[in-house]
């Protein structure tokens, strides 16, 4: 039969292996622990490098598309401004003999912000332009069309300015100026001919030249 003291010491060995047992136990926990946490930020990281690395394919993609779109419009505008400055000097070849050639008159079509289209018609018509009207408009380009032609809303007015050809240039000189400088006026202009105008009052009219029609027509 043990004694007390043999108990006693027993006890102590119980006590002191599961007090060890515990720690280990503990110990494994904190392990298991701490590697579930590198694992999970290990994932979260990679889920966020490769959330960047698709965002930034996607904004190389869209910029690639945006500066492609840009090139085609750019050098659809080159294309027109071309073919209508060699129509408009085929048409004075053409007519070197017209009697009032010097008068001759273009329609001028100027697209620019509704909000802008007041002050685009009171510049135009410090050429000499005795008539226009204007258009209300609707842009069909989406927004990353507008973004990239640095355009801020799709809202138009389409001013039609009839002026002499002879003030022409310094017009469209004039608008290319304003397009570039003037805070949300950005717009596009373009001219179509006008073979003829019946009567030669309306005739000097539009050109704001009578004196010279008067004469032409004694």
């Amino acid at each position: 039969m043990l004694s007390k003291k043999d108990k006693d010491k027993i006890k102590e060995r119980i006590a002191a292996k599961v007090a060890q047992k515990l720690e280990e136990y503990r110990a494994e926990q904190r392990a298991a622990e701490a590697e579930s946490k590198e694992k999970t930020h290990k994932r979260a990281k990679q889920k966020q490098e490769k959330t960047a690395k698709d965002k930034s394919t996607v904004r190389s993609k869209t910029a690639k598309a945006l500066k492609t779109q840009k090139e085609k419009a750019s050098g659809a505008v080159k294309a027109v401004r071309q073919t209508a400055a060699k129509r408009r000097s085929e048409r004075k070849s053409a007519t070197a003999n017209n009697t009032v050639k010097e008068n001759r008159l273009e329609l001028l079509i100027t697209i620019v912000n509704r909000s802008k289209g007041e002050y685009y018609v009171d510049l135009l018509q410090s050429f000499d332009v005795n008539l226009q009207f204007v258009e209300l408009g609707q842009g069909t380009a989406d927004e990353h069309m507008l973004s990239a032609f640095g355009l801020n809303d799709s809202d138009k007015a389409v001013i039609f300015s009839v002026i002499q050809e002879s003030k022409l240039q310094d017009a469209l000189n004039m608008l290319e100026n304003k397009f570039a400088t003037i805070k949300n006026g950005k717009g596009i202009a373009y001219t179509v001919p006008l073979s003829g105008v019946v009567g030669t009052l309306i005739f000097g009219f539009l050109s704001n030249n009578r004196k010279a029609v008067k004469e032409n027509k004694q």
